[in-house]
């Protein structure tokens, strides 16, 4: 059996493991398994307003995997992309508040500057990363908290005076839709996800169908093999960093521009960065598996809201479900071995 294969099966077993997991802990908990993934369902999918809620969580997850994804293809592990989401909003809420000007210059404007400023946070881990070898699991890890207080003091200084909410954006910045949100009964879906979308194609063009693509993942595979086939390491290593940042960015920009149309004081990480790690490792590092596990998260996530109401099952739930299924993602090779063990058994 072809590790394609493997990669394909390996989420989807975990995915049912940790599904049954759960309605095991409900059952001891004395909770009824059916009807708490009925409520979370319902929660889900239950009417037209929690479908575009859903939608609207599952647009950021998706780019954060993406960043995770982008940098793990290439050798890299960003584990930043909080701190990016952070700056990547700032920038984005900042060009729709301070900028004049019409919908076809102003939202792309915000779109760019968004990813421009992860990418930007990116930059730095990646440099030291190239010159000085300085590992960026640490420098991405620090660089969260840099952004998470700065982005603070910026809100409380230079956004407002001592408030803890900007202005809403101009609404020629912004990726709602009054058209959207009527469909769903005004929820806070906008044309994010479009984008998002966007970017999982882009990143499978740039991974598996340029040069450029190639030489990032022969950098990650084998840097000293790339640097005596002629590839600049150092290069490749900043440019994998300043497109993963980019990702993490953008997802930044569905909150500023799109969710919220605002920028607050935070009291804590949004976790998206963080959630995008999952995201990434559920799917196994390719477009199609980040949509596809974005997709499964947000739906938990937004559904998991109703299970206390509806089959007085704690929320906190979801959160173990999610992490038995990084668990049991993490432990593939059993399931692997399960799976031929089981082959060699019928032959």
């Amino acid at each position: 059996m072809s590790n394609k294969v493997f990669n394909i099966i390996v989420p989807v077993i975990s995915v049912i493991l940790g599904l049954i997991a759960g309605a095991i802990i409900m059952l001891l908990s004395g909770h009824n398994p059916i009807s708490g993934y009925a409520a979370l369902w319902n929660g889900a999918f239950g009417d037209s307003y929690t479908i575009g809620e859903t939608v609207r969580r599952i647009t950021p997850l998706m780019l954060t995997g993406l960043a995770i994804a982008f940098a793990f293809r290439t050798g890299l592990f960003n584990i930043g992309a909080e701190g990016q989401v952070i700056v990547g909003w700032l920038a984005a809420v900042c060009v729709g508040l301070y900028i004049d000007a019409p919908m076809y210059i102003h939202l792309p404007l915000a779109i760019i500057a968004g990813a421009l400023a992860g990418a930007l946070w990116a930059f730095v881990p990646g440099i030291l990363k190239a010159k000085l070898g300085v590992h960026e699991v640490i420098v991405t890890i620090m660089m969260n908290y840099i952004a998470l207080y700065s982005v603070n003091e910026i809100i409380r200084t230079v956004l407002t005076d001592g408030e803890t909410t900007s202005a809403t954006i101009a609404p020629t910045a912004s990726l709602a839709s009054e058209w959207l949100q009527s469909i769903t009964f005004y929820s806070r879906i906008h044309y994010g996800f479009l984008i998002a979308l966007f970017a999982a194609v882009l990143m499978w063009f740039i991974i598996d169908r340029t040069s450029i693509g190639y030489e990032l993942k022969s950098v990650g595979f084998n840097p000293h093999a790339s640097k005596y086939a002629g590839m600049n390491v150092n290069r490749n290593i900043v440019l994998s960093l300043v497109i993963s940042g980019s990702f993490a960015g953008l997802a930044g920009v569905m909150e500023g521009l799109g969710t919220y149309g605002n920028i607050s004081v935070m009291g804590g990480f949004t976790n998206l960065g963080f959630d995008g790690i999952a995201v990434a490792l559920l799917g196994a590092n390719n477009p199609l598996g980040v949509v596809l596990a974005a997709i499964l998260f947000g739906t938990l996530k937004e559904g998991a809201g109703e299970m206390p109401t509806s089959a007085g099952v704690p929320t906190e739930l979801v959160d173990i479900i999610i992490a038995l299924i990084i668990l049991f993602v993490a432990s593939g090779y059993i399931i692997r071995w399960a799976i031929l063990r089981f082959k060699k058994e019928e032959k």
